[in-house]
């Protein structure tokens, strides 16, 4: 005896349209909220400065064995910093992509759009970061969140850019360069 089928046997087609919209959404979205999910839990005390110092300032210490301990204390700073700028420098792809759902052009609102979402997001983690023990709130970390996400948008563009260059000029559309 056999029930009405599932919905999730059902074909694509016969699925409810706004199940479809909900399931094209999650497609685009899923890797942005998993990476925003990775930040806040970087954002906790488990990733405080004292915390990261015990794991990266001995791998900098066998790494650079003449270095003083202000210049591994230096070094820990950057790439902890170096670690918010990369942290919102992928958020911001991932914003992007989303924001495309799959269309092979852009426009340069989702960019915005990418750049404005990393700002706010980043203000939201810092915010939360005044409430974490050993953590503390800092307005140059949102900038620097922030131009990570301008630094990924630029990139983008540029990869574009150079993209529709080398179409054209596979079409024909776009003299060679000259060789010498």
């Amino acid at each position: 005896m056999s029930g009405p089928p599932i919905e999730s046997d059902l074909p694509a087609e016969q699925l409810q349209p706004s199940r479809i919209a909900k399931m094209r959404w999650l497609k685009q979205w899923w890797p942005v909220l998993a990476w925003a999910s990775l930040i806040s839990w970087l954002s906790t005390g488990t990733f405080t400065a004292e915390n990261t110092g015990k794991i990266i300032i001995p791998i900098l210490r066998w790494i650079f064995s003449t270095a003083s301990p202000e210049t591994l204390l230096s070094l820990h700073y950057l790439i902890r910093k170096s670690g918010h700028f990369v942290e919102y420098f992928v958020l911001s792809l991932l914003i992007l992509r989303a924001l495309r759902a799959g269309r092979q052009r852009s426009r340069l609102g989702w960019a915005f759009m990418a750049i404005a979402l990393v700002a706010g997001y980043a203000a939201l983690d810092e915010f939360h970061q005044s409430f974490v023990p050993g953590r503390t709130a800092s307005v140059a970390d949102v900038l620097l969140d922030t131009a990570g996400g301008i630094a990924a948008q630029i990139l983008a563009a540029l990869v574009t850019l150079l993209g529709d260059v080398r179409a054209r000029g596979r079409a024909g559309k776009v003299p060679p360069a000259a060789t010498t």
